[in-house]
């Protein structure tokens, strides 16, 4: 929102224009007489309001709604550019005008989209055009809560393109979003982060933390009921991976069924191949191969990141019996091509870390 270090008629002018306002009907309300507008009106950059009512002029203009503002910032950008020399002045805030917040809204959306595509060079070029723009320190609250979401969505960026740790990290940007949201007093924003940076505890490799963090926001009121399910799936999934099988496994279906509750088949579909994994770790490859039939069968997406997991899912139940080993390192391979096709390098990670416990455990990969 605009703000004014100081007004001359000229401004005074323009907020009439802006309110949509007579002379007489703005005069009325500010408080002032129409003698006075007039001569704002007549004088211009020529005059200045007294000090009490250049307190009246910053109060109509802050309670002014945000197309006030628009048309305010675009009109005097127009009269400025038409004054006579020494006739107009910028007296605007040098933070981001009302226009700038939209379109800023808007290239988080489309970075939103960006990312699910993992488009991440177009991604990050659209976080990047505001977050090397300004500061915080900068910013008014709307736009510091945009330069925050701003951060958290470079860290998920960060964290699918398998930078997890680090100065230049997910880590490092969610911790950074989550300072600026607790600033804010956002306390769902602050607990969204809060399971992101679980996450990244996660991919990390310590296991058992990530498991008692995502116990903790399971039961968390700051989250929706949807982010609290998912916090249940993931201690499951994190415990899962830790070599422990059959509490994962009872943690994960009542994670499930509250997807189910909620109408939430995306989550609903990924919670199945997870379960999947859970049982091919506990040794049940025919129950493993059930849920991942019931993962794949009912993928609700064809984003490259969930195709990318579901099929490296696939690849490692199968990798699992000897009858279909080959059948799972075909399926790895071209998880492996999709992976690289759009830089998911956590994931190739990943795949590779399953072949060599397969080639471990059975002998050489044939070619």
């Amino acid at each position: 929102m605009a703000t004014m270090h100081h007004w001359t008629g000229l401004e005074a002018k323009v907020l009439r224009l802006a309110l949509r306002l007579s002379v007489r009907a703005f005069a009325d309300h500010l408080g002032v007489g129409v003698r006075t507008v007039s001569k704002w009106e007549k004088l211009l950059a020529s005059t200045e309001p007294r000090p009490d009512t250049q307190a009246i002029l910053d109060t109509a203009l802050a309670r002014a709604n945000a197309a006030v503002h628009l048309r305010f910032e675009t009109f005097l950008s127009e009269a400025e550019r038409t004054a006579g020399p020494g006739q107009g002045r910028r007296v605007i805030a040098s933070g981001p005008l009302a226009w700038e917040y939209e379109t800023w809204t808007d290239d988080l959306d489309r970075a939103v989209v960006a990312l699910a595509r993992q488009d991440f060079t177009f991604a990050e070029n659209l976080i990047g055009r505001w977050t090397t723009r300004f500061k915080p320190v900068s910013l008014d609250e709307k736009g510091l809560y945009l330069f925050a979401r701003s951060t958290a969505l470079l860290g998920d960026l960060q964290r699918d393109q398998g930078a997890v740790i680090g100065p230049l990290s997910a880590q490092h940007s969610y911790s950074a979003a989550r300072s600026l949201f607790t600033q804010l007093d956002i306390p769902r924003r602050v607990a969204q982060l809060d399971l992101s940076l679980a996450v990244v505890t996660e991919m990390s490799g310590r296991l058992e933390v990530a498991a008692h963090q995502y116990e903790h926001l399971a039961v968390d009121d700051r989250l929706s009921r949807r982010d609290r399910a998912r916090a249940r799936l993931w201690v499951g999934t994190a415990l899962s991976k830790d070599g422990r099988h059959d509490y994962p496994t009872r943690v994960m279906t009542v994670a499930t069924r509250e997807f189910e509750d909620l109408s939430e088949p995306e989550d609903w579909s990924v919670a199945h191949q997870k379960i999947a994994l859970a049982h091919r770790g506990a040794g049940d490859l025919a129950s493993a191969l059930h849920f991942i039939g019931i993962a794949r069968s009912t993928a609700s997406t064809d984003a490259p990141m969930q195709r990318v997991r579901l099929e490296t899912a696939h690849g490692h139940v199968l990798l699992s019996d000897p009858a279909t080993r080959d059948d799972g390192l075909h399926v790895l391979d071209e998880a492996a091509k999709l992976a690289g096709q759009f830089g998911l390098s956590h994931q190739l990670t990943s795949i590779e870390g399953i072949r060599a416990m397969s080639d471990g455990a059975t002998g050489p990969r044939r070619r």
